[in-house]
């Protein structure tokens, strides 16, 4: 009898610790990525691309700041909080007029409990390919 009973009083524990861990407080942000890969893009190509996330949490999320890792990566936010159970985005302008391969961070400030996220995109931008025509010559009358 003392056996089962000290099994059930095992089990109960580990089931409480076990609910407890699973409790959340506050807001969380799950991303559903937090990386975005441009592939290679010809230059002057489309700059956006969109990070999705949703607050896990129990609690209204608010982002205070984005802030790219340079003036070529340009965030934006929303601005109101997010509600629990509610989604909202990341837009990322990238210069798509820089050509090479590049790697650049966004850093979100956020009310959560670990304050911060680095969202990453990479990618690779290849110049724009000469245009074919009629070559210019040198009094500009074609001939």
């Amino acid at each position: 009898m003392k056996k089962l009973l000290s099994i059930f009083s095992f089990v109960a524990l580990l089931a409480t610790v076990s609910f407890a861990q699973a409790k959340v407080n506050g807001p969380v942000m799950k991303f559903e990525s937090t990386e975005v890969d441009y592939g290679e893009i010809q230059q002057d190509s489309e700059p956006l691309r969109v990070f999705k996330f949703t607050n896990a949490g129990n609690e209204p999320l608010i982002i205070s700041n984005a802030k790219g890792s340079c003036g070529c990566t340009v965030p934006s936010y929303p601005k109101d909080p997010i509600l629990p159970g509610e989604s909202g985005t990341i837009e990322v302008r990238y210069d798509t007029k820089r050509i090479g391969p590049f790697q650049k961070t966004v850093t979100l400030t956020t009310n959560e409990a670990t304050p911060t996220h680095t969202l990453k995109i990479k990618g690779k931008v290849n110049a724009k390919p000469a245009e074919e025509g009629v070559p210019a010559s040198k009094n500009g009358f074609g001939g």
